[in-house]
């Protein structure tokens, strides 16, 4: 049986994104998202403190382009992608980890000039081979 690497997150932008040209003129953006679960007090009277999540999001091609030109710091958005974990070395030469949110859409959840704009990437390359790959047949039961 296969796998699935599926992110849906609903959160607030943490920053402007900071948009980059890679060598091969693809544009590329990275921006942070929180996600906050609220604080509740359970049935014994403890009370549970409101916990936010910060997300790294990285969105490529198109969807950097929609990044770009509609998202703003404090924005609610939704992202769905996929979990991704890379390394890299610091500047003194440790190797860090850092895991990312590969972004494979954006729906704009609020806007505040009013009514929120919902723009449409090209599909990217990436995200018609997952497409291909779940459309073959198979033995599942479903």
């Amino acid at each position: 049986m296969g796998s699935l690497n599926r992110v849906e997150l609903i959160g607030n932008l943490g920053k402007q994104p900071e948009i980059k040209q890679v060598n091969n003129g693809n544009k590329v953006a990275t921006f942070t998202l929180a996600t906050t679960e609220p604080a509740y007090t359970m049935q014994n009277g403890t009370q549970i403190q409101e916990k936010t999540e910060w997300h790294n999001i990285v969105a490529w091609g198109g969807n950097a382009s929609i990044a770009e030109r509609f998202l703003k710091k404090g924005q609610q958005v939704y992202i769905e992608g996929k979990m991704r974990t890379r390394s890299y070395d610091n500047k003194n030469g440790q190797k860090c980890y850092i895991t990312e949110v590969i972004c494979e859409k954006i729906v704009l959840l609020s806007n505040s000039g009013g009514k929120a704009e919902q723009p449409q990437a090209e599909p990217q390359p990436v995200q018609q081979a997952a497409v291909n790959n779940y459309n073959n047949d198979d033995d599942l039961p479903f």
